[in-house]
């Protein structure tokens, strides 16, 4: 899920429920999204480092 500003994006995590994307930097939330679609739409698997709130790395097996 984006909305039209630049740095607020959520992804939603099997056992986790939804989680925002750090902000920080605009690119690295937009690839972070990237990472996310293009493991869902290929059923791959991703691995996050997340809290309560947020999700700080991903990376896609």
């Amino acid at each position: 899920y984006a909305t039209p500003h630049s740095q607020n994006a959520w992804a939603h995590f099997q056992g986790l429920g939804w989680r925002r994307i750090q902000t920080g930097a605009a690119d690295g939330v937009t690839n972070m999204l990237i990472l996310f679609a293009e493991a869902r739409a290929n059923a791959r698997p991703v691995t996050v480092y997340a809290d309560g709130n947020l999700v700080y790395h991903a990376y896609m097996l």
